[in-house]
């Protein structure tokens, strides 16, 4: 089995795929677009994906493609995210210009980026950024990546724990393609996507009637739909285990609920 994910090695997607299947192959590509393909056209078997952050929230490019994309997820990881600040040996904090890293890494240190004065500059993986470094040689130059990374490019750690909130965390989901998935013993939660009517309290009739049925609502997020204005509701749900606990809450489909999508239904994994 490959394990598909975004980033190069050293990445955090990198890393967890190790931790999530680590007898298996880690193919890693170079865009979100990209590993979605690869999933599609046979080229790996799952995709390890972060899906939101709980500083910065949804990681919208990956969230969005769960439902253009056939696919459904199977199971869920917290990661505690820890940015390291590394630089060339002899480089200082004082030193330091611009800080190299994926825009979720800088976004979630943009606390101490602003007050030491450093120019944050996006990157597409914090691996990425760890190479780009390192090939460039500039000492006046870091980046935010995980500490393991530094070595293996000649890098020096220079600051740990360059996080704004100590809670940083990102949930990682594993994806399979197709829509058609089991629902195991052990499966209580569900992630869905519906649309309700336009009108007034519909919304909150459908959560409302979810709620009654013994779902508890641990995420809601409004997306675009491919009409102009109108809206659809990525939603995850905790519920009693197995198929019964499924089929509580969405059979028969709650009346205010339409163009109904369910992305998984999987065991919920506890918070790092």
């Amino acid at each position: 089995m490959t394990i598909g994910y975004q980033g190069e090695p050293f990445s955090y997607s990198h890393r967890v795929s190790g931790l999530l299947f680590p007898a298996e192959e880690a193919i890693g590509f170079a865009s979100f677009q990209a590993t979605f393909d690869a999933l599609e056209a046979g080229k790996v078997d799952r995709l390890v994906m972060p899906i939101e952050n709980s500083t910065t929230g949804s990681i919208l490019p990956v969230l969005d493609r769960l439902l253009t994309h056939e696919v459904h997820i199977t199971g869920e990881h917290f990661e505690e995210i820890r940015h390291a600040l590394l630089a060339h040996p002899g480089a200082t904090l004082e030193t330091i210009r611009t800080v190299h890293s994926h825009p979720q890494a800088l976004s979630q240190a943009e606390g101490t980026i602003t007050r030491y004065g450093w120019d944050a500059q996006p990157e597409h993986d914090t691996a990425g950024a760890v190479r780009l470094v390192a090939e460039r040689g500039d000492p006046a130059e870091a980046c935010l990546a995980h500490p393991d990374s530094a070595e293996a490019h000649g890098l020096v750690v220079l600051l740990r724990n360059v996080v704004d909130r100590p809670h940083n965390t990102t949930r990682f989901v594993v994806l399979q393609p197709g829509r058609s998935f089991p629902i195991g013993d052990d499966a209580d939660k569900t992630t869905v996507v519906f649309e309700v009517a336009h009108t007034p309290g519909s919304l909150a009739m459908a959560l409302v009637e979810l709620g009654l049925r013994g779902a508890n609502l641990s995420r809601i997020e409004s997306r675009p739909t491919d009409r102009a204005w109108s809206y659809r509701f990525f939603v995850d749900i905790d519920h009693r285990p197995g198929r019964a606990g499924f089929e509580a809450v969405f059979e028969p489909r709650p009346p205010h609920l339409y163009n109904v999508t369910y992305l998984g239904t999987y065991r919920g994994a506890r918070e790092a």
